[in-house]
């Protein structure tokens, strides 16, 4: 069989690693893809575990409610 009748293979494609910026293979031989290594898929799920990575949001009324407790009083269940 010659080179140009090979079956084609999974293409190896390099991408940046979103922890330290490093090469990582983007392929599914690598288990922590797009992430380079344990270690920096590690790092990236203690920073979303942390909510160190926060999204700036305007606050709404309900979160106003929330903030003063009023989601806290109970509801009568009487129905009367």
């Amino acid at each position: 069989m010659s080179p140009e009748q090979s079956p084609a293979r999974p293409m190896r494609r390099i991408v940046t690693c979103p922890t330290c910026g490093g090469e990582s293979v983007h392929a599914l031989d690598n288990p922590f893809r797009p992430f380079c290594s344990e270690r920096c898929k590690n790092v990236d799920f203690g920073a979303w575990a942390s909510e160190s990575y926060r999204l700036e949001a305007r606050p709404t009324p309900s979160d106003d409610a929330d903030a003063e407790g009023n989601d806290l009083i109970p509801r009568d269940q009487s129905g009367s």
